[in-house]
């Protein structure tokens, strides 16, 4: 991954610009905070972008982005600054300062995009991490300051339309994008697309929109068809029927804008959302110039196309065709026609596609919301959206032990803003769903490294109200879980317990098995194998009616193995390794499976093979790469660097160690593996010193430390020595 690997990629020309970008290229020099503001649809976003790109290499940890445009509230602003910048924190800290240390010692870019919505929040967070990280820079798009302390203000227009071709070479571009057979050669076509930029005023969004719009017709009629439009007062944005099935509406019909009574006979708010678009110093009519552009969109779509914008509008992440199915059908919006309403929405530049994945724009995001509050329908599209991951949920949770793993375990991790909205709606609407949901979600979040929203929820979930079965057993042990891997281990112990009493009481055989996986796992941690294992051995003989390939026995039975590791029984435990390895082949399942690897690596070191420590370690590394977690990867560095000591390859191991260190760090631990590691690492770590000298050891592990953590855990992969 090179620096700019942290940055979205442009999917699209950058036109112009070039005045900013030199001022940016200042500002990003002489201040560590640099605010871009101008009003929606101007191109903050792709002016950040460009130059967070061209300033990437000046940082020595490189440019990071952080998207807030889906977050309806302060309470993801954390977590989802920590994704952005790769800390997965597993400490039982206060998020803060877990990103405050993270960042501490950093020298980076970071990019905090669409913070107008969060202005407050945004600004404490940024003086604690700016207090605390001398190396850090940011940059922030808002259509608003933040009035942080040493903010700078790079104010961004529209493109020039006057003395300067950018606007008209902005149309031409994505004439071109949308067929590759167009162009402006055709006789008064320049000149018509002149004037189409001025009319709009050289706002980048309302002239995609317009190209978007064109359709048939040339040039020149849509010149005129813009220039009817705008110079028509009574020709504002909104107009045309919102699709109300009550009402019958299937087509345009009569003429409807905001501020105006609603069909249906209930009034419209006294002005739009999209009020909100730009900052209050904008000139009106520029402001107007946008509402009317999007407007204009909105009335060349179909009414069924307008009803999925609308009923898009809940969702906070990008999504493919599947989701908008689940989250967008009912009524008169059939699975079919939400494909083709799509289709018609990406033509008109209202969705924005990326090979099977789809995004809106959040200017075109809240042009829905306001539509989908014209139409009484935001209730009911948020019951659909949270129905639709609801579902999403207990699929993920059915598909753990399979082939198809890793892919359920992505999906949880990318969709985590819209589980979270769901989780919060379904709190407050649905809370025996709310229980379920966060139940199953749970496990796949505390692999992801998202503990304390793993915590948080299942105890709201369980704070909520009654709660039995299998769904409050669940909910402990997600608790327990999350509490485990935070080093939590008395609450470990707690909840351990609790789920082995409820399960009981149940007779949840399945419920025993994880009860079981929980409580010997915290055993293990505080020095008990002999309990964990002889717990671990009585519940698998007792739960006989879970499959063999049950993601909750094979865990149960990880915990024998690392047990008879512990207690010295190596023969044993490399058989029952061996054995868990193959059920975890045959099924597909990966998390299981590293773990499996992890027990091979470190009895093979122990038993005096550390070639085999060294390949089994790899495909530990391998399996969690996949899952991204970062926790399993630090433990299996640790692992593979003393097998690479113990074959004499000092450096190498210090390098190999250095980047484990950067992966504790990064999820907020000092070294914490199995209890019997520690011993082994001391002594390969001497050994490695001894092959090189403690100079030459320290310098390598250094580099290892400092180097952006997938090259290391690339070059740590390389299986020559």
């Amino acid at each position: 991954m090179t620096t700019v690997g942290h940055l979205p990629e442009e999917t699209s020309s950058f036109v112009g610009r070039r005045a900013e970008l030199a001022r940016l290229h200042t500002a990003l020099t002489t201040h560590r905070m640099t605010t871009l503001i101008g009003p929606g649809g101007v191109g903050k976003t792709r002016l950040a972008l460009r130059a967070a790109r061209a300033a990437a290499d000046r940082y020595e940890d490189g440019a990071w982005w952080a998207d807030l445009s889906p977050l309806p509230d302060h309470g993801l602003l954390l977590p989802t600054v920590s994704d952005a910048v790769g800390l997965a924190d597993h400490s039982l800290r206060m998020p803060v300062e877990a990103l405050c240390e993270w960042l501490g010692d950093k020298r980076l870019l970071l990019v905090l995009d669409s913070a107008e919505h969060l202005l407050t929040p945004c600004s404490h967070l940024l003086a604690d991490l700016l207090t605390t990280s001398p190396g850090l820079t940011a940059l922030v798009t808002s259509r608003r300051p933040l009035g942080t302390r040493g903010e700078h203000l790079v104010a961004v227009g529209p493109l020039p339309v006057d003395g300067a071709p950018d606007a008209l070479q902005l149309f031409a571009d994505r004439l071109r994008a949308a067929d590759p057979r167009a162009g402006l050669d055709a006789p008064g076509d320049e000149a018509a697309a002149a004037e189409i930029c001025r009319r709009l005023e050289g706002i980048p969004l309302a002239i995609e929109l317009a190209v978007a719009g064109m359709g048939r017709c040339s040039v020149a009629q849509l010149a005129d068809r813009i220039g009817s439009r705008f110079d028509d007062p009574g020709a504002g944005p909104g107009r045309g029927r919102p699709w109300s099935a009550a009402a019958g509406a299937s087509a345009a019909g009569a003429p409807w804008s905001p501020g105006a009574p609603a069909p249906g006979g209930s009034a419209a708010p006294a002005a739009s959302r999209l009020d909100l678009l730009a900052d209050a110093t904008a000139r009106p009519r520029r402001h107007r110039t946008l509402r009317t552009a999007i407007g204009w969109s909105h009335e060349l779509c179909t009414p069924l196309e307008r009803l999925l914008w609308a009923r898009l509008t809940p969702l906070r992440t990008d999504f493919d065709a599947a989701v908008a199915r689940e989250v967008c059908a009912g009524g008169p919006l059939t699975g079919d026609d939400v494909d083709r309403a799509l289709q018609g929405l990406v033509a008109q530049s209202v969705v924005q596609r990326d090979g099977d994945r789809y995004r809106m724009l959040d200017t075109l995001r809240e042009y829905g919301r306001m539509w989908l509050a014209e139409l009484g329908e935001a209730r009911a599209a948020a019951d659909r959206h949270a129905a639709g991951f609801l579902k999403l949920a207990r699929r993920a949770h059915d598909g753990w032990t399979g082939p198809d793993q890793v892919s359920w375990y992505h999906k949880v991790a990318d969709t985590h803003l819209d589980l979270c909205a769901a989780l919060e709606h379904l709190l407050a609407h649905d809370v025996a769903a709310a229980q379920e949901m966060a139940g199953r979600v749970g496990f796949f979040w505390a692999c992801c490294g998202h503990l304390s929203e793993a915590r948080n929820y299942a105890q709201r979930a369980l704070d909520a109200g009654p709660v039995d079965g299998p769904h409050r057993t669940r909910l402990h042990w997600v608790l327990g879980v999350a509490a485990l891997l935070q080093g939590d281990f008395a609450t470990a112990e707690k909840y351990g317990a609790l789920c082995t009493a409820v399960a009981l009481y149940d007779r949840d055989d399945e419920g025993m098995l994880g009860a079981t996986y929980l409580s010997g796992l915290t055993r293990l941690m505080t020095g008990e194998p002999a309990a964990a294992l002889e717990a671990a051995e009585r519940v698998l003989r007792m739960a006989d009616s879970v499959p063999e390939d049950s993601a909750h026995r094979l865990r149960c039975r990880l915990i024998t193995v690392f047990a008879l590791t512990a207690l010295g029984r190596l023969p044993e435990s490399e058989a029952a390794a061996t054995a868990l390895r193959r059920s975890c082949e045959r099924t597909g399942e990966h998390w299981t499976r590293s773990y499996a690897d992890y027990q091979l690596a470190l009895i093979a070191l122990l038993r005096g093979r550390p070639a085999a420590s060294a390949a089994h370690a790899r495909a530990m590394l391998a399996g969690k790469h996949r899952l991204r977690d970062s926790f399993g990867i630090a433990l299996g560095l640790d692992l593979l660097a003393a097998a690479i000591a113990a074959q004499g390859a000092g450096e190498r191991a210090a390098r190999v160690y250095g980047t484990g260190h950067a992966y504790w760090r990064m999820v907020g631990h000092p070294q914490r593996g199995t209890p019997e590691l520690g011993p082994i690492r001391e002594t390969c770590e001497i050994q490695a010193r001894a092959a090189v000298g403690d100079e030459e050891y320290q310098r390598a592990f250094e580099r290892g430390q400092t180097d952006n953590a997938e090259v290391g855990l690339a070059e740590a992969l390389r299986t020559d020595l």
